[in-house]
């Protein structure tokens, strides 16, 4: 996964700034992103302090763990049901 350039405090500080009354374009200009991240950031991470949003990631990357879990005890099933299926 690609390492955004951003950490999870200067995201959570650019996103305060647009709440204190900054405007999104000046806020894009100064901090050199598209506004399309700005928004995609505030629709993750709207509301959150830091140590909310670290919880977060640390879920989403055990989602992904189980998730790859679950698919190789899958693959697993399936091969050994379509060797029971088999006539000997």
């Amino acid at each position: 996964m690609k390492q955004s350039r951003y950490s999870d405090s200067l995201i959570i500080a650019i996103l305060k700034q647009a709440e204190a009354g900054s405007t999104v374009p000046d806020l894009c200009r100064e901090h050199g992103m598209s506004s399309a991240s700005f928004y995609k950031w505030r629709t993750k991470y709207g509301g959150m302090d830091a140590s909310l949003m670290g919880r977060m990631k640390e879920l989403e990357a055990e989602n992904a763990r189980l998730k790859k879990m679950y698919a190789e005890v899958q693959i697993q099933k399936d091969v050994l049901k379509e060797a029971m299926a088999k006539k000997w």
